[in-house]
């Protein structure tokens, strides 16, 4: 950023903070570059995979992939027919694809809330796997290998509850597992790599709770350092057991990570002095991006990165709706950075603290000196923000990393020059 856009960036930031209002974003750093992939509201997430094994990374968004490296050229993997009226001011109605959004300043859902691509049956073709909505079915759509049509449709696990499930190895299988509560309990379906088409297996980790389909912060990481996955939620986290055999019961240690809800949970060691922190949200449709400082004695130490309007914090920036995070290493250091942004209209127009607000989409650099930590902030954009999920890749090989989202806004591609 220029010294004098700088000044100017860091006024305006003192002023909304002062008045407790979402950072005015700053003008454009001429380091990024973006491209809607389309304006059509599919879905709430997106994946990257090369589907078609041509070498080129690709992008599914709703029920397209976007064949890279230019992403012009869209196939269906699933039905497209979902449409919408509009009326006009005459009175006369068109039909649009997809869903209520932005295109039409009306608010919507979809079917497709996230997204994720991994070879499910082993056959070295990327899969799709999606979470329809939160209360739902996830499904896995297979990828034809080169072949025609709509991808064959397989069930992974029902209900899908929370509002940020995850595919990632819990059971140390070398297999993803869909990470998700479900009927009030918080757990993980696996799947039988002999019987890829067959419904998951779910373990429930924990007691049945009052969580809900719309409970929000999910995550997962070893938070004591014994080498096994343990599960994050707004009050705590729960310790796996020496040994899943029996599919015993883990032990909750309380803990505040999310008053309100957060978004995807990280666990990781952001001091340096080898014990392993928490990354969160404090709420996915308010305001508030913290890490939470692991003590010598296990418990946590808040410190707000993004703050709130009752609270500064460490970065001076104000944002609300952070409903999608992503830990990465975005600059090659070896050291791993925080992507969010605001999510768009959440709950439309008039839900939530200032949903028309710009859709920012921000990354934090974390830097260590002397055992300090500071969160650098780069700013991406300032119209297009975040869904429920979205991807941090490298959609251009050329070694850095860039931002895919999806969401009431159609998709995009940030590219990192």
């Amino acid at each position: 950023m220029k010294p004098y856009l700088a000044s100017l960036f860091t006024l305006s930031l003192a002023a909304a903070s002062a008045l407790g209002q979402s950072t005015p974003p700053p003008a454009a750093t001429g380091k990024w570059a973006k491209q809607q992939l389309t304006d059509v509201f599919w879905a709430e997430g997106v994946a990257v995979a090369d589907v078609n094994k041509d070498g080129k990374a690709d992008v599914l968004y709703g029920p397209y992939w976007y064949a890279g490296p230019e992403f012009k050229t869209k196939s269906k993997i699933y039905s497209d027919a979902d449409r919408f009226k509009v009326k006009a001011a005459d009175g006369s109605e068109t039909e649009l694809e997809g869903f209520k959004g932005a295109k039409t300043q009306e608010n919507g859902y979809s079917n497709n809330f996230q997204s994720f691509a991994h070879d499910v049956n082993n056959d070295g073709w990327a899969d799709y796997v999606v979470v329809s909505f939160p209360g739902k079915e996830t499904f896995w759509f297979e990828n034809p290998k080169g072949g025609q049509g709509e991808w064959a449709k397989h069930v992974v696990w029902t209900p899908t509850d929370n509002e940020s499930p995850l595919l990632t190895d819990i059971n140390g299988d070398g297999r993803p597992d869909l990470l998700c509560m479900s009927n009030g309990h918080l757990g993980f379906a696996t799947y039988d790599a002999k019987a890829p088409t067959q419904t998951w297996s779910w373990y429930g980790v924990t007691p049945r709770m009052a969580w809900q389909k719309y409970t929000h912060g999910i995550g997962y990481g070893d938070v004591n350092g014994d080498g096994k996955v343990d599960l994050l939620e707004g009050s705590g986290w729960w310790e796996q057991p020496a040994s899943l055999e029996g599919k015993p019961a883990w032990k909750k240690h309380d803990a505040t990570f999310a008053t309100k809800g957060g978004a995807q949970m990280y666990v990781y060691d952001v001091n340096g002095d080898g014990r392993n922190d928490v990354i969160s949200s404090l709420s996915a449709h308010e305001y508030g991006l913290a890490w939470f400082e692991q003590n010598a004695d296990g418990t946590f130490k808040q410190h707000l990165i993004v703050g709130t309007p009752a609270e500064a914090g460490t970065t001076g920036l104000i944002f609300s709706q952070l409903h999608a995070i992503e830990l990465v290493d975005m600059n090659g250091d070896g050291v791993k950075d925080i992507v969010t942004g605001k999510r768009f209209w959440a709950h439309g127009a008039k839900g939530d603290p200032e949903p028309n607000a710009p859709a920012v989409l921000w990354w934090f650099e974390l830097k260590r000196d002397g055992g300090k930590v500071t969160w650098e902030p780069h700013f991406i954009d300032g119209d297009s923000g975040v869904g429920t999920q979205f991807v941090v890749a490298d959609v251009n090989g050329d070694g850095k990393p860039d931002v895919v989202v999806g969401n009431k806004k159609g998709a995009y591609v940030h590219t990192q020059k």
